[in-house]
C-alpha cells in the first residue's frame, strides 16, 4: 500500500518527524512544505505559505497525500487543520478551537479550572493602568507571559520587578494582553501524548532546555536542547501526570465540544505538592520532539495515521529503544535576537545533523536562515554516551558566530535534579 505523507513545517522538529517517517516500510512517499536544507535528502520540499489554508490544501492535493501532519503551532492556530479535514484529508493535528489550548493562555487556564489540574495562580492584564497593582499581587519572582503565540520567546521569569514590569509593558503596548503567573518551583518535564478526543497515548518523558546560556542563564529562547529519558523521574510520576492532568483536560475539550487530535503537549513543573502545568502546547515540542523520536522503536506513521484517522485505541502499546538521546541545538549568532543568517554551515550533512533554520544558496551551499540553525543529536546506551555522541558531532559543524550550550542533560547526569 501506498502511504504519502505531507509534513507541513520548516524545523528541526519537522526534520525529526521526516526522519521517523522515513523508518516507517508502510510510509512510501514523504513531502514536506516548505522544509528546509537537510528535509530536501529524505522528502520532497514543495515551497508553500503554511497558514494559508487553501494553498496547503492545494498542495495535499496536487501530491495526493493520504496523511498530512502539521509541524508548527501558527497554522493550527490558523485552522489549517479544519481545512485539510473539509478536503477530506486524513490530519494530524488539532483544528483552531482545539489548538486555542496554546494559542490562547486564559483559554488554557479556563479548561486546566474545569478539570481540577494543577497549574499556576494567574491573572489576565490587558490595560496599562491595572498593571502595577498586578504585579504587586506577585513576586518575589514573577512570571510574564505574552497571552498569545510567542514561539517560547514572549516568557519572563525574573527577580527582579523592573524587568517584570518593562516586559510586560512593552506587550501591552504592541496590543497583546499580559498573563502574571505565580512561579512554580521544581524541575521541568515536558510530556507528549498521542491524544484522539478521550484516547490518550503518552509518548517518553523529557526535558527541555530553555535559556540561551549554560547553568540556565540568560534569557529564554525556543529551546537550547533537551534530552530522554529522565532518569530522576519515577516511572509513576508519569502515570501520574497521564492520569490527573493530560486525560482530565482531554475529557474536558471533549465536554466542551472541541474535542483534541493531535499532539496534545504538558509542560509540567515537579514541585513538592506534585506535578503542576506551565503550559499545553498543541503540537510536538521542539527540540524535545529530536529526542524523543531518536527512540522510538514503534512505527511513527502508523501512529500519526491512527491519532489522524480516530483509531488510537486499536494502536498497538508504543515500543521505544533502549538507552538515551540528547539533543542540542545550534544557534546563530545574536540568537535570540535578531539572528546573523547567510553563512556558508560546514558539516551540516553529519549523521544526526538535524536542519532547522538552513536553507540551500544559489550555488547550492547550505546556509544558515534561522535562529536555532541546526539539532545535533547523539544516542547511546546511557546518558553520558548520548551527551558524548551529541558533542562529538557538534566538533565536526563549522558556522561563524554560532553558539551553543555545553551542559545539556549535564545536571541530570551529575544527579544534580530530584524531587
Amino acid at each position: 500500500m501506498t502511504v504519502r505523507v505531507l509534513v507541513i513545517g520548516s524545523g528541526g522538529r519537522e526534520h525529526a518527524l521526516l526522519i521517523g517517517l522515513s523508518k516507517d516500510p508502510s510510509v512510501t512517499e514523504l513531502h514536506v512544505g516548505p522544509g528546509n536544507a537537510g528535509t530536501s535528502a529524505i522528502a520532497t520540499n514543495h515551497p508553500v505559505d503554511i497558514v494559508s489554508a487553501d494553498a496547503v490544501v492545494a498542495l495535499a492535493r496536487r501530491i495526493e497525500a493520504d496523511l498530512v501532519v502539521i509541524g508548527p503551532e501558527v497554522p493550527l492556530v490558523a485552522g489549517v487543520a479544519d481545512a485539510l479535514r473539509a478536503a477530506g484529508f486524513a490530519t494530524f493535528g488539532p483544528g483552531a478551537e482545539a489548538a486555542r489550548i496554546e494559542g490562547s493562555k486564559a483559554f488554557a487556564k479556563d479548561v486546566m479550572a474545569a478539570a481540577g489540574v494543577r497549574t499556576a495562580h494567574s491573572e489576565i492584564v490587558d490595560n496599562p493602568a491595572k498593571l502595577d497593582a498586578a504585579l504587586d499581587r506577585f513576586g518575589p519572582t514573577w512570571v510574564v507571559k505574552d497571552d498569545g503565540l510567542a514561539a517560547g520567546k514572549g516568557v519572563v521569569v525574573t527577580d527582579d520587578r523592573l524587568a517584570a514590569r518593562d516586559h510586560a509593558a512593552e506587550l501591552l503596548e504592541n496590543g497583546h494582553p499580559v498573563l502574571l503567573e505565580s512561579f512554580l518551583d521544581g524541575p521541568e518535564v515536558s510530556l507528549f501524548s498521542l491524544v484522539d478526543g478521550e484516547q490518550v497515548v503518552p509518548l517518553i518523558p523529557a526535558q527541555d532546555h530553555k535559556r540561551v546560556g549554560d547553568g540556565d542563564a540568560g534569557p529564554n529562547t525556543g529551546g537550547m536542547g533537551a534530552y530522554t529519558p529522565l532518569p530522576w523521574l519515577p516511572d509513576a510520576v508519569t502515570q501520574q501526570i497521564v492520569d490527573d492532568v493530560v486525560k482530565p483536560v482531554a475529557a474536558e475539550m471533549a465536554k466542551r465540544g472541541t474535542p483534541f487530535s493531535g499532539l496534545l503537549y504538558a509542560g509540567l513543573a515537579i514541585g513538592k505538592d506534585g506535578p503542576a502545568v506551565v503550559e499545553f502546547n498543541c503540537r510536538f515540542g521542539d527540540p524535545e520532539t529530536q529526542a524523543v523520536l531518536a527512540l522510538l522503536k514503534s512505527p511513527l506513521g502508523q501512529a500519526l495515521n491512527a491519532t489522524a484517522t480516530g483509531t488510537l485505541d486499536q494502536l498497538p502499546a508504543l515500543e521505544w529503544l533502549d538507552g538515551a538521546a540528547v539533543t542540542v541545538v545550534v544557534a546563530a549568532e545574536n540568537y535570540p535576537g535578531k539572528p546573523r543568517t547567510g553563512d556558508v554551515i560546514g558539516g551540516a550533512e553529519g549523521e544526526g545533523v538535524l536542519h532547522a533554520g538552513t536553507a540551500l544558496s544559489d550555488d547550492g551551499a547550505v546556509v544558515s536562515a534561522g535562529g536555532r540553525v541546526l539539532s545535533v543529536v547523539g544516542t547511546g546506551a546511557d546518558l553520558a554516551e548520548a551527551r558524548a555522541q551529541a558533542y562529538d558531532r557538534i566538533a565536526g559543524i563549522k558556522l561563524p558566530g554560532s553558539h551553543f550550550r555545553t551542559d545539556i542533560g549535564q545536571a541530570a547526569l551529575e544527579g544534580r535534579i530530584s524531587l
